[in-house]
């Protein structure tokens, strides 16, 4: 069975069903995670700064017409909690930077494999090829074990912090 599947297993296959698939998917969850870690940073830095303005101009802007009451207020208040909350559950910033930085990883063993340099230098086909398959699926186990890590942690500091609340 491993003799079909290595037989099976082209480098060029590997690199461009495997490798680059996994790329493209670091890739496109990079670019989200970054898009919402700065949407939600950027509201809850323009909503923070909003709210103690509006507080203390509310008399102001409601002579001129411009009712803004404590309900807006308030409603402001709590979609900034709410932002900055959500984001030390899901923690866009660090899945971003772990995506981004896997998919960058990856892009380089492919050069270096194609290069034959760095740790595939002096090595025959099979063995770089070997070497590269093993450094490839190393670099992804291990960006699923920070991501886990992440997420664990965060969500384990969620349960202590209600522990000590309760």
């Amino acid at each position: 069975m491993a003799d079909e599947i290595k037989a099976d297993l082209t480098p060029e296959k590997y690199i461009s069903e495997r490798l680059r698939g996994y790329q493209a998917w670091y890739d496109k969850k990079a670019v989200v995670c970054k898009s919402r870690y700065l949407r939600m940073r950027a509201f809850s830095v323009l909503g923070g700064g909003l709210v103690p303005v509006l507080v203390n101009v509310q008399d102001k802007l409601i002579a001129y017409g411009w009712p803004v009451g404590q309900f807006v207020v308030t409603l402001i208040s709590l979609l900034v909690v709410v932002a900055v909350s959500l984001e030390t559950v899901f923690h866009y910033r660090e899945q971003w930077k772990n995506y981004r930085s896997t998919e960058q990883t990856l892009g380089h063993e492919e050069v270096m494999y194609r290069a034959r340099v760095g740790p595939y230098k002096g090595l025959s086909a099979d063995a770089a090829f070997l070497a590269l398959v093993e450094r490839v699926e190393n670099h992804i186990s291990a960006e699923n074990a920070a991501t886990l890590s992440v997420m664990t942690v965060s969500a384990e500091a969620a349960d202590q912090t209600k522990q000590r609340v309760s």
